[in-house]
């Protein structure tokens, strides 16, 4: 069981908040909501979320609060012959640091690249740049856009920094850039710096980490509210077209966007209120948190789209037209092309960029839960602990190339259990989302992501076949974890498949462990 708690109440909020709140808040959100029908989106998005999400948010809080156990351990509470779930929620972890460190990394080489007084991707002499580049705004009348043009923006993001020009494809990799190395080996410090004595400093960091990001945020709504032609972008953002609800990848858009922005069944939440006190209101701190998460998936809307129609005013473009990137290309090059031709460039782009390291920074908490579970479950020292995370990152070094369970006796069981922390015990409402609608809103998910695997590419560079069999294999990876301790644990456990499956005696040890703690 876990003995340490958080030093404040507010530590635990503004790590969930800042957990939850991460970089597909500020760059997924507003291109998913305006391509499955602008404010019509915001229908399904919020059935997906008072149906789904939330109730699974709230389980995995109770969860952890009651058992005092990270991913791993917590199984030999409810059923231990499924523990092999914790460590697959490991592996993903593994997999979420990975993507957020390279992103943060990316980030930094922004952030390092704003301290000059003409930023670098805004013009086309520069050593990286090609006879195609073009700077294009309404202002410059000798200037014109054709389907060849490429903006510096794109070219800074390509050439530059990630240097795709350079390999051929993922067959041949090439060296590994020494810019982005050293920007990742910076990161890797201070993540590790901001885990290493758990949450009495991830409990301090997140008070600047949580908090600074909606501090940029409200700079930047109120300088992109004040744009010429802020207007037409919120107008794409928001303008329903009610015809999109009758399509099923709206829905489906709209179940990954909550999952994924909530981030339930990544083992995080659990490690979190695995440090709270016995009868802390889980209940009450899992509406506020996912409310705030929720909002500030709203409010990033206008902080893109209003810098989006400022773009599309300057280039006499349509936003639709300005808007064709997703994901990381998104802040890398639209974002980051209409910073650099604001007033007071460099001061903004300084600290879009520092809040984009901010919300990576608090999402790789997973790798705090990936290292602290294993820690919890295998007894490392902090030696050990280091060993870790240095091996993590030279594994993260590769993307710098160029190139539900049932709940230990029943649902019943788990309410009398929420009952014994809270005072109450949790209503039909959450009772029949437990037990209906979340297995079938996680099948959902899982069932269209199979039958219609995404399109894999960068730009024109259509990835090859093998890469997402690749793909696949590595989902594989995290979830034949489950049947392989299934085997184990039957294998070594002795007593008939029952006993061995639920090992009762321990469980009811447990629940009378937690009865005297109480």
């Amino acid at each position: 069981l876990v003995t340490e708690t958080w030093s404040k109440k507010m530590d635990f909020l503004l790590s969930v908040i800042g957990y939850a709140v991460d970089l597909g808040n500020v760059w997924r959100f507003p291109y998913v909501c305006y391509q499955n029908g602008g404010g019509a989106f915001l229908l399904p998005y919020l059935l997906m979320a008072v149906f789904g999400g939330v109730p699974l948010f709230y389980m995995e809080l109770a969860l952890g609060q009651f058992h005092r156990s990270g991913c791993i351990s917590i199984w030999k509470h409810i059923c231990p012959i499924f523990k092999g779930i914790g460590f697959a929620i490991c592996i993903i972890a593994l997999y979420i640091a990975f993507y957020y460190n390279t992103i943060m990394a990316w980030a930094l080489y922004y952030l390092l690249s704003s301290f000059r007084a003409t930023l670098p991707w805004t013009t086309c002499n520069n050593k990286w740049n090609t006879p195609n580049c073009t700077h294009y705004l309404s202002t410059d009348f000798n200037v014109s856009w054709t389907d060849n043009s490429i903006s510096p923006a794109e070219e800074f993001y390509i050439r530059q920094v990630l240097q795709v020009h350079l390999s051929p494809g993922l067959h041949q990799l090439g060296w590994v850039s020494w810019q982005l190395a050293l920007c990742l080996l910076f990161i890797f410090t201070v993540v590790y710096f901001s885990i290493w004595k758990g949450v009495k400093t991830s409990g301090k960091v997140v008070w600047v980490t949580a908090t600074f990001p909606y501090l940029v945020l409200l700079i930047l709504l109120i300088r992109g509210a004040t744009l010429p032609g802020a207007w037409r972008g919120v107008v794409f953002y928001l303008k329903p077209d009610w015809r999109k609800l009758l399509t099923t990848s709206v829905w489906l858009d709209a179940a990954a966007q909550i999952f994924f922005s909530l981030g339930p069944g990544f083992g995080v939440l659990l490690a979190f209120a695995s440090y709270n006190p016995f009868h802390n209101n889980c209940y009450k701190d899992a509406l506020v948190t996912s409310s705030v998460n929720c909002l500030t998936s709203f409010l990033s809307g206008f902080v893109i789209f209003t810098v989006l129609g400022y773009m599309a005013e300057m280039r006499q473009q349509g936003v639709e037209t300005v808007a064709k990137d997703a994901g990381p290309s998104l802040l890398f090059i639209i974002y980051a092309e209409a910073i650099a031709n604001m007033p007071a460039a460099t001061f903004f782009s300084i600290i879009f960029f520092l809040m984009i390291i901010m919300l990576g920074l608090d999402s790789t908490v997973s790798l705090s839960c990936f290292l602290e579970t294993l820690a919890n479950e295998f007894s490392l020292n902090e030696f050990v602990f280091s060993l870790c995370l240095l091996s993590l990152l030279f594994l993260n070094l590769t993307m710098c190339t160029k190139s539900v369970c049932k709940i230990r006796a029943g649902t019943t069981r788990f309410c009398n259990d929420v009952q014994l922390m809270l005072g109450f015990a949790p209503g039909v409402f959450w009772r029949v989302c437990w037990v209906a609608i979340c297995p079938c809103f996680l099948l959902f998910i899982i069932g269209s992501f199979l039958a219609f695997p995404p399109e894999v590419r960068l730009f024109d560079y259509l990835y090859p076949f093998w890469t997402t069999v690749l793909g696949y294999c590595i989902g594989v990876s995290s979830f034949i974890c489950v049947p392989s301790y299934m085997v184990y644990h039957l294998v070594t456990t002795k007593g008939t498949f029952k006993q061995v499956s639920l090992d009762r005696q321990k469980l009811q040890n447990t629940y009378f462990n937690v009865s005297c703690q109480v």
